[in-house]
Order: C-alpha cells, then sequence, then structure tokens
C-alpha cells in the first residue's frame, strides 16, 4: 500500500518538475521575443548551461531505464521521467538554435541517441532488461557525480556574472521538491531497490538548495552587481558553455 500510496504522490509532484521545464521553455522563448523586438541584447539563452541540462536529462534517463529494467515494470518512475526528459532535450534544441556551437549540438545529439536507442535495444534484445538493470544502477552512481558538478557549473557561471540570466527559478524550485518526493518513494521500495534513487535524489536536492540560494545572492550582493557590470559585454553563450 505504502508503494503505491506514495508512488503516486510521487509522480503527481513531479508533474511539477515538468511543469518546471515547461517554464524554463517558456522563460527561453519569452527572451527570444524579447530579442527579436530589440528590448534586448542578450542571448535568449544566457548562462544557461549546457553541461547543467545535460546533466538532468542524464538523471531522467537513468531512472527512465531503471524503472524499465526492474523485474516489476516501475510505472511511477518510466513515464514521467520520460516526459521529462523529452522536455530536458527541447530546452537543450533551443540552446542548439540560439548558440549554433559545436559543444550544444554535440550534447543534444548524444542524449537523443540515447533516449532512442536504450527503448529500441529493451524492445529487440534477447534479455536486455536483465543486463540493463545493472547498467542502469552503475549509470546512476556516475550520473549522481555528473550532475553535482553540472549544478555547481551553473552556480559558477551565475557567481562568474553576477545575473542568472535565462535560468528559471521555478524550475528549481520544482525539482527540489520533486527530489524530497523521490526520496520518500525510494524508502517504500525499501533499500535493496531503492538505493539509487535514494542517492542521486539527495544530491540533487542539495544542489538544488544551493542554486536557489543564489538567485538571492544575485538580487543582494555587492558583488554581484560589480560583476554584472564587469560582464556586461561578455558572449554570455561562450561563458554557458
Amino acid at each position: 500500500m505504502s508503494y503505491h500510496l506514495t508512488g503516486l504522490i510521487s509522480s503527481a509532484i513531479f508533474l511539477l518538475t515538468i511543469g518546471g521545464l515547461w517554464a524554463q521553455l517558456g522563460f527561453v522563448w519569452k527572451r527570444k521575443q524579447s530579442a527579436d523586438d530589440g528590448e534586448t541584447h542578450e542571448r535568449p539563452t544566457a548562462v544557461l548551461s549546457v553541461n547543467q541540462f545535460v546533466s538532468s536529462f542524464l538523471a531522467f534517463f537513468s531512472f527512465f531505464l531503471y524503472g524499465a529494467c526492474l523485474e516489476r515494470f516501475n510505472h511511477y518512475l518510466v513515464w514521467p521521467r520520460l516526459a521529462a526528459s523529452l522536455l530536458t532535450l527541447a530546452v537543450l534544441f533551443e540552446i542548439v538554435r540560439d548558440r549554433r556551437d559545436r559543444v550544444a549540438t554535440c550534447a543534444f545529439a548524444v542524449c537523443a541517441t540515447l533516449l532512442v536507442g536504450a527503448p529500441l535495444g529493451l524492445v529487440t534484445i534477447p534479455g536486455a532488461a536483465e543486463w540493463g538493470r545493472t547498467v542502469s544502477q552503475t549509470l546512476i552512481v556516475i550520473v549522481t557525480a555528473i550532475l553535482a558538478q553540472g549544478y555547481l557549473h551553473q552556480v559558477l557561471l551565475i557567481r562568474q556574472t553576477g545575473r542568472t540570466g535565462g535560468v528559471s527559478a521555478r524550475l528549481h524550485q520544482f525539482l527540489f521538491w520533486k527530489d524530497l518526493s523521490t526520496i520518500a518513494f525510494a524508502v517504500s521500495m525499501g533499500t535493496s531497490i531503492g538505493w539509487p534513487l535514494m542517492l542521486l535524489s539527495s544530491v540533487s536536492a542539495a544542489t538544488k538548495l544551493v542554486t536557489l540560494w543564489h538567485f538571492r545572492w544575485v538580487r543582494l550582493s555587492h558583488i554581484a552587481s560589480q560583476r554584472r557590470d564587469t560582464t556586461a559585454g561578455a558572449p554570455t553563450e561562450t561563458l554557458a558553455n
């Protein structure tokens, strides 16, 4: 009973993550329209970190793959993470359209290939789910480290420029609540099965808190104000890679 209850709650709260990703896309589109109208000269995806969004994609994707490979197919993990993976790809695509650089293009291509190739492999290769479970557990541990450095990279960009640019605070708020609900769901699954979720979600929640605190730092810090003046003419799309 607790498994299904926490699974439903986790899935419901995960809708906030999907909403946050949609808000991030909308924020980029709004900034793009402002740039087209001549209201701002800043890139629509300024300060957005390709590193951080690739890290987020890998986190969503690893949970998607893990849930699909469990002996008991975990609908609560698979379908919400698939939706989040697709939206994160959409954000990466907008970064590619805005910057047209090799790093962003390669990142988008690799992520898209993973998302298409993994489900095809599970369906067409006999016994793929068995080794896929081990692969996904290993991937989650690796992704935990990648996710931590990805968000720290985003924080570093904010501190370097003294501004949040195209970074959406709402997205990070939603992701934080998603992480807390995922931890609760992982506990109901049992330590032997749920430990990868506990590990990644705990680290992810901590990085979201640090990122959100920096929105306050940008508003109130004299150092942030000085750095905004210093980097006013800097190519933020280059800094953000």
